[in-house]
């Protein structure tokens, strides 16, 4: 049976954390965040929902 291949780009956009929650990148958490309130930039943490979470699964299928 051969491997199955993994998104190029999913590996290098997520990553897993230590409870097997899907991590990304946030748009707009880099710099200027003074100017920005606390709980804009705690929702700005980057988990994924449920349904983005088994989508990106499927992209990455020996990563967890």
């Amino acid at each position: 049976m051969p491997k199955m291949k993994t998104k190029s780009g999913a590996k290098k956009r997520f990553r897993f954390s230590a409870n097997g929650k899907i991590k990304t990148g946030q748009a707009y958490k880099r710099h200027r965040l003074i100017s920005k309130s606390k709980r804009t930039r705690k929702e700005l943490k980057g988990d994924l929902s449920k349904s983005e979470t088994q989508r990106v699964e499927r992209w990455m299928p020996y990563a967890s």
